[in-house]
């Protein structure tokens, strides 16, 4: 039944506001009655215990609405007792219950007198002097909030454009001062109910008096000392059992009303603002002990009254002193934090970021809009290079440049601008596959990453580009690609030394020992450089385990990069073969003629573990052009066979094409897998 009442919780309040008007029409039993004014009563205690410790009066905005339904409830319970003792009080006292009976007896003694003298006191405390004062300041309170509202506003308002608070921050402000405003004007219309509810319990007891002795005397033939002594007693003992929790409840109203803005519970604000001046407790302790010295006085309660105030002070004055000293360290600390806070960003602002996007102010809508793919594309990226090349990202920035200009952005490797490019983020590129010129509306510009023409369309176009062949790209995949490319070709750079130790650190345990044992001054330094030369020719180091174990096997007998780089590179035979194989399963290869393998060969002088190349600059000058005359014509195809040369002068060659076609792989014979199938498409002759 509990779980039932929780899981329909409105139908049961609609149920309960129901009953609670059927009482006025339908008569209750005195059992029924008994249990609804003590339930009355319970409410009421509950409402002044939540006034009591909630921190601020918006913590109990419902408040207004609660108080129309007890109040209901208290006059329903009225018409209902009144029923009950107009059509039974000849009876005696219990006509209208228990309860009724047990608050004229136990407050009245049963007399009377006693009993409306009690009343009229209590209903002058509770109309004259709480709910008066209430009313009053709530309609202070509501007048002031309304009007401070604008004054409010602008200072939220100044507040967000000083950036002193955020957007979310700004509208968590402003609903508080509605829901302040709206609670205020709510109080001031609700303390209307108190006022009403004790002018009413008035005429009631009214009514029932004399309309009880009127009914006792001619209906029932009592005589009028008897029905008054009946009737004014249970009418009193009514009066009583409905005044007491509409006192309570209006003590509720005033001290929600009167917290105004003191934060925390009623008994913290009130005694931690007490204690903030001792001298009141010992001046007022002082003031009493003169008082209880004075002729006629009760002289030991007074001095007892004295000694306690006399405590509490010290009490409070001590508790006031360590509170003081908690706080002057609480801000020493905070300002050392503050201190080590503005050290840390003086470091932070003079730390480089190893990738960072700078996007312009008109493309900012590409990572705040809502569906916004850019970001997401981007992070992508870390997973395919440490699928592709086994080397893990960092992760990229992106901000906003107000220096760029508007449609532009920059791509930037540890501080250093690496690339720009413009894009239309309301727009979608075209690109001709075959090179032709594109006949679509638009603005004609050059694809960023590799410079191809192209052209940015409206979306609208988008299917007519399609039908036509065209390649089309939309504004984030642009940027992820010219971003690709910039990282592909700094990947060396990006390789840092701490990039290393975390690759180092996420190896088996034998493999971390073996590094250690790399015969050179600094192991892992010469592992990092033959990591960046792999990176360099983009050979993927992710069996990171084959290459230590290179790595330490060749280092017993040299620690020359190159010479150690190139023994890594043939026992990655295989997976340098794979990479460069093509859809028939055969690596296609340019060679070098008899003449060129020969003079490549005899250049080549070997001093101990150095080897220097020695050939006049013009004969490489004509190496280059003719090798590149060969590998443009496999360009123009998107083909890039690799070229393949001696392994004494691989590293040397490569050099060489370095500058004019670095996308060019170049092996060696020692680098061809046994199992590999080669083709040779094309030969550089002299």
């Amino acid at each position: 039944m509990v779980a039932l009442g929780l899981n329909n919780r409105d139908t049961a309040f609609a149920i309960g506001i129901a009953l609670v008007l059927g009482m006025l029409f339908v008569p209750l039993p005195p059992a029924v009655l008994d249990l609804a004014l003590a339930c009355s009563l319970s409410v009421s205690v509950l409402i002044l215990m939540v006034a009591l410790w909630i921190p601020k009066p918006l913590d109990f905005n419902s408040f207004p609405t609660l108080l129309l339904v007890v109040t209901m409830l208290r006059l329903s319970l009225n018409v209902s007792s009144t029923r009950l003792i107009l059509s039974e009080g000849h009876t005696g006292t219990g006509a209208a219950g228990d309860v009724i009976e047990g608050f004229s007896r136990f407050i009245v003694g049963g007399d009377f007198v006693i009993g409306i003298v009690i009343f009229a006191i209590l209903v002058v405390i509770n109309f004259v002097v709480i709910t008066k004062g209430s009313t009053r300041i709530a309609e202070v309170s509501a007048r002031f909030s309304l009007d401070a509202m604008p004054g409010k506003q602008m200072a939220i308002d100044a507040d967000l454009g000083s950036g002193l608070i955020d957007e979310a921050q700004a509208k968590a402000r402003r609903k508080e001062l509605e829901d302040e405003s709206g609670f205020f004007g709510a109080m001031d219309g609700a303390s209307k109910f108190v006022r009403g509810d004790a002018v009413a319990g008035i005429i009631i007891t009214l009514i029932n008096v004399i309309g009880g002795i009127l009914i006792g005397v001619l209906q029932h033939g009592m005589s009028v000392g008897s029905a008054a002594s009946n009737y004014t007693v249970l009418t009193i003992g009514d009066g009583l059992v409905t005044q007491i929790p509409a006192l309570v409840v209006s003590l509720a109203a005033g001290l929600i009303v009167t917290k105004g803005g003191t934060e925390g519970a009623t008994n913290e604000a009130i005694l931690s603002q007490l204690g903030r001046f001792p001298k009141a407790l010992f001046m007022a302790a002082g003031l009493l002990a003169f008082i209880g010295l004075l002729p006629g006085f009760p002289t030991a309660i007074f001095l007892l009254l004295s000694a306690g105030l006399v405590g509490l002070g010290v009490v409070l004055r001590r508790h006031a002193a360590e509170t003081a000293d908690r706080e002057k360290r609480e801000s020493a600390a905070a300002e050392r934090s503050a201190t080590a806070e503005e050290e840390d960003s003086v470091q932070e602002k003079m730390r480089l970021d190893d990738l960072r996007l700078d996007l312009g102010s008109g493309l900012v809508p590409l990572i705040s809009r809502s569906d916004a793919a850019l970001p997401g594309k981007i992070k992508s990226l870390r997973n395919l290079f440490a699928q592709d090349y086994g080397f893990v990202l960092p992760a990229v920035r992106i901000k906003d440049e107000p220096s760029l200009p508007t449609n532009t952005y920059a791509i930037l490797v540890q501080g250093v601008e690496a690339a720009r490019g413009e894009l239309r983020p309301n727009g979608m590129m075209v690109i001709n596959p075959a090179g032709n010129d594109i006949d679509l509306a638009g603005e004609k510009t050059r694809e960023p990453t590799f410079g191809l023409d192209a052209v940015w369309i409206d979306p609208g176009l988008v299917g007519e580009a399609e039908q036509r062949g065209y390649t089309v790209v939309d504004p984030e995949s642009v940027a992820t690609t010219h971003l690709t490319e910039v990282i592909k070709e700094h990947m060396p750079e990006l390789l840092t030394y701490g990039a290393v130790q975390q690759l180092v650190e996420g190896l088996e345990r034998s493999y971390q020992k073996l590094v250690a044992e790399i015969s050179a001054p600094t192991p892992q330094i010469l592992l990092q450089h033959v990591l960046q030369s792999l990176l360099t020719e983009r050979v993927s180091i992710r069996n990171l385990p084959l290459i230590v174990e290179a790595v330490a096997e060749i280092t017993r007998s040299t620690s020359n990069v190159t010479m150690v780089t190139e023994h890594v590179r043939q026992k990655l035979a295989n997976q340098i073969c794979r990479g460069l194989m093509d859809d028939k399963g055969f690596v296609p290869v340019i060679t070098l003629s008899a003449t060129w393998e020969r003079e490549f060969s005899e250049a080549v002088r070997v001093n101990g573990d150095q080897r220097n190349f020695l050939m006049s600059p013009q004969r490489v000058q004509e190496f280059v052009l003719a090798a590149r005359r060969e590998i443009q014509t496999f360009a123009q195809r998107d083909e890039w066979p690799a070229l393949m040369v001696g392994p004494e002068v691989r590293s040397n060659v490569r050099g060489m094409l370095e500058r004019v076609s670095p996308m060019t792989p170049v092996i060696s014979h020692a680098e061809v897998h046994r199992k590999a199938s080669l083709r040779t498409v094309a030969t550089i002759e002299t």
